[in-house]
Protein backbone atom coordinates (compact mmCIF):
# COMPACT_ATOMS: atom_id res chain seq x y z
CA UNK A 1 0.00 0.00 0.00
CA UNK A 2 1.21 3.50 -0.91
CA UNK A 3 2.08 5.51 2.07
CA UNK A 4 1.76 9.39 2.64
CA UNK A 5 5.86 10.62 2.51
CA UNK A 6 7.30 11.58 5.71
CA UNK A 7 9.65 13.78 3.64
CA UNK A 8 10.19 15.02 0.02
CA UNK A 9 13.33 16.64 -2.04
CA UNK A 10 13.36 19.56 -3.32
CA UNK A 11 15.80 20.47 -6.02
CA UNK A 12 16.46 23.99 -7.47
CA UNK A 13 15.77 24.75 -10.87
CA UNK A 14 15.78 27.16 -13.86
CA UNK A 15 11.67 27.33 -13.43
CA UNK A 16 9.72 27.48 -10.54
CA UNK A 17 11.98 26.58 -8.33
CA UNK A 18 14.91 29.05 -8.30
CA UNK A 19 15.70 29.38 -4.98
CA UNK A 20 15.85 26.20 -2.21
CA UNK A 21 18.81 25.46 -0.22
CA UNK A 22 20.56 25.59 2.79
CA UNK A 23 20.97 29.30 4.93
CA UNK A 24 24.13 30.59 6.43
CA UNK A 25 22.89 29.35 9.31
CA UNK A 26 21.74 25.88 8.49
CA UNK A 27 18.41 26.31 7.72
CA UNK A 28 16.97 24.80 4.25
CA UNK A 29 15.08 27.09 2.64
CA UNK A 30 12.62 27.91 -0.04
CA UNK A 31 11.64 30.93 -1.65
CA UNK A 32 9.25 32.25 -4.38
CA UNK A 33 7.78 34.67 -6.13
CA UNK A 34 5.18 33.14 -7.70
CA UNK A 35 2.52 32.20 -5.11
CA UNK A 36 -0.99 33.12 -5.77
CA UNK A 37 -4.02 32.78 -4.14
CA UNK A 38 -7.59 31.78 -5.27
CA UNK A 39 -8.28 35.41 -5.00
CA UNK A 40 -5.56 35.97 -7.42
CA UNK A 41 -3.26 38.18 -4.22
CA UNK A 42 0.09 37.63 -5.18
CA UNK A 43 2.80 36.67 -2.61
CA UNK A 44 6.30 36.06 -1.98
CA UNK A 45 6.92 33.37 0.67
CA UNK A 46 9.75 32.18 2.41
CA UNK A 47 9.73 28.73 3.99
CA UNK A 48 11.24 27.68 6.14
CA UNK A 49 12.85 24.65 7.61
CA UNK A 50 15.32 23.35 10.41
CA UNK A 51 18.65 22.38 9.80
CA UNK A 52 17.06 18.77 10.22
CA UNK A 53 14.00 19.44 7.27
CA UNK A 54 11.68 19.69 10.20
CA UNK A 55 9.10 22.89 9.82
CA UNK A 56 9.95 26.09 11.29
CA UNK A 57 8.00 29.03 10.01
CA UNK A 58 6.63 30.74 7.02
CA UNK A 59 7.24 34.82 5.93
CA UNK A 60 4.84 35.58 3.41
CA UNK A 61 4.80 39.46 2.11
CA UNK A 62 1.61 39.77 -0.29
CA UNK A 63 2.38 41.80 -3.43
CA UNK A 64 1.13 42.96 -6.78
CA UNK A 65 0.16 40.38 -8.99
CA UNK A 66 2.13 40.89 -12.79
CA UNK A 67 -0.29 42.69 -15.13
CA UNK A 68 -1.03 40.18 -17.66
CA UNK A 69 -0.65 37.51 -16.08
CA UNK A 70 -3.67 35.27 -16.65
CA UNK A 71 -5.83 33.61 -13.59
CA UNK A 72 -4.70 30.40 -11.85
CA UNK A 73 -1.80 30.84 -13.81
CA UNK A 74 1.85 31.05 -12.11
CA UNK A 75 4.33 33.65 -12.62
CA UNK A 76 6.83 36.11 -11.25
CA UNK A 77 5.11 38.74 -9.65
CA UNK A 78 7.99 41.03 -10.28
CA UNK A 79 8.71 41.82 -6.89
CA UNK A 80 12.44 42.40 -6.91
CA UNK A 81 12.80 44.42 -3.89
CA UNK A 82 10.91 41.90 -1.56
CA UNK A 83 12.77 38.91 -3.14
CA UNK A 84 16.18 40.40 -2.48
CA UNK A 85 15.43 41.35 1.21
CA UNK A 86 14.36 38.00 1.71
CA UNK A 87 17.29 36.56 0.03
CA UNK A 88 18.80 38.88 2.35
CA UNK A 89 18.03 37.78 5.41
CA UNK A 90 19.27 33.97 4.65
CA UNK A 91 23.01 35.16 4.44
CA UNK A 92 25.71 33.51 2.82
CA UNK A 93 23.60 30.72 1.48
CA UNK A 94 24.11 27.80 -0.94
CA UNK A 95 21.56 26.72 -3.49
CA UNK A 96 21.06 22.71 -3.62
CA UNK A 97 18.68 20.07 -3.18
CA UNK A 98 16.87 19.80 0.62
CA UNK A 99 15.14 17.24 2.09
CA UNK A 100 12.30 18.65 4.10
CA UNK A 101 8.82 17.44 5.49
CA UNK A 102 5.76 18.55 4.21
CA UNK A 103 3.85 21.21 6.49
CA UNK A 104 0.46 23.83 5.87
CA UNK A 105 0.26 27.14 7.94
CA UNK A 106 -2.10 29.91 8.01
CA UNK A 107 -1.29 33.34 7.24
CA UNK A 108 -3.78 35.74 7.03
CA UNK A 109 -6.67 33.27 6.02
CA UNK A 110 -4.07 31.89 3.51
CA UNK A 111 -2.93 28.35 3.06
CA UNK A 112 0.70 28.30 2.85
CA UNK A 113 3.35 25.19 2.67
CA UNK A 114 3.95 21.81 1.15
CA UNK A 115 0.54 20.38 1.15
CA UNK A 116 0.26 15.57 1.08
CA UNK A 117 -2.71 15.21 -1.07
CA UNK A 118 -4.44 11.96 -2.30
CA UNK A 119 -5.01 11.52 -6.20
CA UNK A 120 -8.29 9.06 -7.03
CA UNK A 121 -6.36 6.29 -7.67
CA UNK A 122 -4.01 6.50 -4.14
CA UNK A 123 -1.21 7.95 -5.07
CA UNK A 124 -0.11 10.39 -2.98
CA UNK A 125 0.96 13.83 -4.13
CA UNK A 126 2.56 17.00 -2.28
CA UNK A 127 1.58 20.72 -3.66
CA UNK A 128 2.72 23.78 -3.58
CA UNK A 129 0.55 26.36 -1.60
CA UNK A 130 -1.43 28.76 -2.41
CA UNK A 131 -1.61 28.35 -6.38
CA UNK A 132 -0.99 24.77 -6.32
CA UNK A 133 1.69 25.18 -9.34
CA UNK A 134 3.73 22.56 -8.13
CA UNK A 135 3.26 19.27 -7.46
CA UNK A 136 5.84 16.38 -6.52
CA UNK A 137 5.02 12.85 -6.71
CA UNK A 138 6.77 9.68 -5.68
CA UNK A 139 10.12 8.83 -5.68
CA UNK A 140 10.02 12.18 -3.53
CA UNK A 141 13.70 13.17 -5.45
CA UNK A 142 12.97 16.57 -6.29
CA UNK A 143 13.87 15.71 -9.97
CA UNK A 144 10.81 15.94 -11.85
CA UNK A 145 7.44 18.38 -11.07
CA UNK A 146 4.55 18.60 -12.38
CA UNK A 147 3.00 22.07 -12.96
Amino acid sequence: MDRAPERFTIVPDDYHVPYAGTAEDGRKFFLSEELFSPAGTAYVGLFLWKADGTFEEVRADKVSRRKGLPPGQAGPAGAATVLDARLAELGDYVLEPITVEPFTETVDGVTFGWKVGQDDDGTYYINIEPGNFIAYYKPWDGLEYDT
